[in-house]
């Protein structure tokens, strides 16, 4: 596969733990890679840098092979870049603003660019003062896309829209996607990234804890089962049989009668024929992104940036 971005032990260190360290990732030509963090995680610092604003203290970073840092003029050709904090000329209407972006870009069709107008329900009579978050970050989209670019690499760009606009949103990522669009995608919300994204990094003060594969996560092959008895004598005499066979068995609430089972796909029939029947309540709980995302942060007890 073409490595189209691609980041390489990328380093800036802000002090006091603040910053990117060692990391690394890549997005193959035609891509859609998720980019998976809370604020403040190091998203947005390895997309400045990705796109040539920073100089990192090490490390690299390319677009379509050539250094985004010190090749800024042949990188950025038919790349489209949305901010995570939208900036916008506050005087300028909206118009004036696609106006400016269409004469930038090289624009000279407007077929693509009043369809984008249409789907998301921009107002370009307004001032930009006078928008609102979400009408500054749909016409941020709108903008970065009416080129047709072959590359778009976004920070939360979803970020400020309501619910209807977020599956918009999504759907013109779908789209872009089945064209053959190359996408880096740094976002908080888990339905978005997963919803689109085939490979997702997941970043954590700084650095990057996991590098997986979305279709390994839907179908993974640990079950977990979620099981309640009617009092506590049912629950201790399952959990004494299950462990007895080698079953992975956990209690999330020591003064309710619920145990946690998880097993191979493979020992499914196995695990359901030594279960005691007692149980009042049998429950197959599958793994989403999110529980993914959150077993790296479980221990962090005041983390509220979700």
């Amino acid at each position: 596969m073409e490595k189209v971005i691609e980041v390489k032990n990328l380093t800036k260190d802000y002090g006091q733990g603040r910053g990117v360290f060692d990391v690394s990732f890549y997005v193959n030509k035609g891509e859609v890679f998720g980019f998976l963090g809370p604020n403040g995680a190091g998203k947005s610092t390895t997309i400045r840098h990705l796109m040539g604003f920073s100089v990192p203290d090490s490390g690299e970073t390319y677009i379509n092979g050539h250094s985004s840092l010190y090749k800024r003029n042949i990188t950025m050709r038919n790349v489209s870049y949305i901010p995570g904090e939208v900036a916008l000329p506050l005087n300028l209407t909206g118009q004036e603003v696609i106006d400016e972006q269409k004469e930038l870009k090289g624009v000279v069709d407007d077929t693509l660019l009043n369809w984008l107008i249409d789907i998301f329900e921009v107002d370009l009579s307004l001032l930009c003062k006078e928008m609102s978050l979400g009408m500054k970050r749909k016409l941020a989209i709108v903008s970065a896309f009416m080129s047709d670019p072959d590359i778009i690499i976004m920070d939360e760009p979803s970020s400020g829209l309501d619910p209807e606009m977020q599956e918009v949103f999504v759907e013109l990522i779908k789209l872009e996607k089945r064209r053959g669009k190359t996408i880096l995608l740094s976002s908080h919300i888990f339905e978005e990234v997963d919803a689109v994204c085939e490979r997702i990094a997941v970043i954590k003060d700084g650095v990057i804890v996991s590098l997986l594969d979305a279709n390994d996560l839907k179908h993974k092959s640990i079950k977990e089962y979620h099981i309640s008895y009617k009092n506590i004598e049912d629950k201790n005499n399952a959990i004494i049989i299950l462990k007895k066979n080698d079953f992975h068995v956990e209690q999330p609430f020591e003064n309710e009668n619920i145990v946690i089972v998880k097993c191979d796909e493979t020992r499914t029939n196995e695990f359901l024929k030594v279960l005691p029947p007692s149980f009042i309540d049998f429950l197959e709980k599958k793994e989403t992104l999110e529980d993914y995302f959150m077993s790296f942060y479980k221990e962090d007890k005041t983390y509220v940036g979700l």
